[in-house]
């Protein structure tokens, strides 16, 4: 996966912005990157299940197979100055762990653990109510 800038749009911008706060306002800022990256990865991926994806609203709105967080009440409202400068990061190529390589995550229920494998695919780790998970080795 290549730690390449983005090509976006200011609508594109907005759309990232609000769907990490959607998907992860709950584990703060740094929450929301690692929502921001798994997007990203997604984009930049050459994996079968995002292969046809070249556009983030691609990617934030793929059906089937997108994020819930379009769906929310969160994802709604524009985003704001701070909630732009978050997506910004990732788009210019900030990485942040566990979602370095990650193009999953879920929210298990409360009180249980990540899954090792999610749908065949490893974890790479978890932060605070997400778990993250990889693909095979050479497949991004």
């Amino acid at each position: 996966m290549a730690n390449n800038t983005i090509d976006y749009t200011d609508v594109d911008l907005d759309f990232l912005a609000r769907l990490m706060r959607a998907e992860a306002i709950g584990e703060g800022e740094y929450g929301m990157l690692l929502v921001g990256n798994v997007v990203v990865n997604r984009l930049v991926c050459n994996s079968p299940d995002f292969e046809k994806l070249t556009t983030i609203q691609s990617v934030i709105f793929q059906t089937p197979g997108g994020f819930a967080g379009v769906k929310s009440d969160l994802f709604k409202l524009p985003a704001n100055a701070e909630e732009k400068e978050m997506a910004k990061r990732v788009l210019n190529g900030e990485k942040f762990w566990p979602a370095t390589r990650a193009l999953w995550f879920y929210a298990p229920k409360k009180d249980e653990e990540c899954l090792p494998l999610w749908f065949n695919q490893k974890n790479s780790g978890k932060y605070k109510n997400h778990c993250f998970y990889v693909p095979e080795e050479g497949q991004c």
